[in-house]
């Protein structure tokens, strides 16, 4: 295993589409190693390949509960329900944060490690987390969603967990 290094947000590889990954081969799985060991590192929630300059449509998360990290080989929303509006942050943009809403509810379609498809479904900070991820492997950064706070009203909910 390897750390890499983290794209930062003026990196163009960040805003590009990423590639479906069509086997799981031992390189794959190299990969995902060596982003769960740089996500660890640089204590993230989440971590997607063009993060590291691989534009293969791959995540890891870890919202660090009983479950631990998963790992998400070409995930598809299949469902979101809600709104959930909270601060987020990104490893790739370092010392910047903003209120971003997200679906309070979300489930994927993916391929784990053995090839194998499977479902995961997220509320709070998990659904938080997968969309936030996915967006990356489409080339889309959390700063192109941020609501300026003097957009919010007094009665907008806002919750207090970041990432």
């Amino acid at each position: 295993m390897a750390l890499r290094e983290i794209r930062v947000d003026s990196d163009p590889i960040l805003r590009k589409k990423s590639r479906e990954v069509s086997e799981v081969t031992d390189r794959i799985k190299l990969l995902v190693e060596d982003m769960i060991e740089t996500m660890y590192e640089a204590d993230g929630v989440g971590l997607a390949a063009p993060q590291i300059g691989i534009l293969k449509r791959i995540c890891v998360i870890d919202i660090y509960d009983e479950t631990g990290v998963k790992v998400l080989i070409n995930p598809v929303i299949v469902d979101q329900k809600g709104e959930y509006l909270d601060t987020e942050g990104c490893l790739s943009i370092p010392g910047v944060s903003g209120y971003v809403e997200r679906p309070a509810y979300t489930k994927v379609k993916a391929m784990n490690l053995e090839g194998e498809e499977f479902f995961l479904e997220g509320e709070g900070l998990m659904s938080r987390a997968i969309c936030h991820e996915l967006d990356h492997l489409d080339g889309v950064l959390f700063t192109d969603k941020v609501i300026e706070t003097d957009d919010l009203d007094e009665t907008d909910e806002v919750n207090e967990v970041g990432e």
